[in-house]
């Protein structure tokens, strides 16, 4: 995920300007990417015009400095919905913001879309968890410096579990959206005659 596709998605909900996109990425967005700064923000405006996904008006403000509103084009909106609807490939570590920078944006897919990466992540993480629950956790420690090896096997074993509840709750928030979705608790277009692979719940 880059920068281009956050600010493409704000882009297409509604139009803004540099400013109005910092906000975005210092608020809600801070939780999809951190600590973006304002040149990087004007950078990626002037590449993505530059290549035609966006365009921009001149807001003029007297007194103080002319205001540029960024608008999607139709070019851009295809680059974004591209990502945003595309193959999704779980990183290897579930905390990384690829999957909640695309449910940020579940307004532009279709209940359909929005079944199949909760699918894909779910079953990931599920699959990662049989993998690695009970691994052999043991270490040949041979330090070469003070080291306390109760202290560090303890805090270790501690580490273990508590990334453990953490992916036992992400796996789990996921597969209650999903039967939220699916009983249509949540309001959305698509609903209707899903099909069967995306409906059972047998596996999950």
């Amino acid at each position: 995920m880059k920068l281009e596709h956050l600010l493409l998605g704000v882009l297409s909900a509604h139009p803004s300007t540099g400013y109005d996109l910092k906000k975005y990425l210092d608020t809600h967005g801070r939780f999809l990417r951190s600590n973006t700064q304002m040149s990087q923000v004007y950078r990626s405006l002037a590449t993505m015009e530059k290549q035609g996904w966006i365009t921009h008006t001149v807001d003029p403000r007297p007194g103080a400095q002319d205001a540029k509103t960024y608008r999607v084009t139709e070019e851009g909106a295809t680059v974004f919905l591209d990502w945003l609807t595309g193959p999704y490939q779980p990183p290897s570590r579930f905390q990384d913001p690829e999957l909640g920078a695309r449910l940020s944006f579940a307004g532009f897919m279709s209940a359909e879309q929005v079944l199949r990466l909760l699918d894909v992540e779910i079953e990931t993480r599920q699959a990662e968890i049989a993998r690695y629950r009970y691994r052999d956790r043991r270490e040949n420690w041979a330090p070469t410096i003070p080291f306390d090896v109760e202290l560090a096997e303890s805090i270790g074993e501690r580490l273990h579990f508590m990334g453990a509840a953490a992916i036992d709750a992400h796996v789990a928030a996921l597969i209650e959206l999903r039967k939220d979705l699916l009983d249509g608790k949540l309001s959305s277009r698509s609903l209707t005659a899903l099909p069967d692979s995306l409906v059972t719940d047998e596996t999950h």
